[in-house]
């Protein structure tokens, strides 16, 4: 089951729906670098070009689980 988060991007107001594993994935990257949730989505949003936005966050989940070892 997809779980939908809200937020600000750009000064627009959406909506992003992920599979909670990858919002997971995401809040760990997040807390890790010290930025907010969202922080990270603009972050995402900014680099993502014409992918779709849970497209993009769906492959910086699996960059971050890829590349990012404690």
């Amino acid at each position: 089951m997809l779980k939908k988060k809200s937020v600000l991007l750009a000064g627009h107001a959406t909506s992003i729906a992920l599979e909670p594993e990858f919002w997971a994935v995401l809040e760990d990257e997040a807390s890790r670098r010290a930025l907010s949730v969202a922080g990270l989505l603009k972050e995402i949003d900014a680099s993502r070009g014409r992918r779709p936005l849970a497209s993009a966050c769906r492959i910086r989940a699996l960059h971050w689980v890829r590349n990012a070892r404690p």
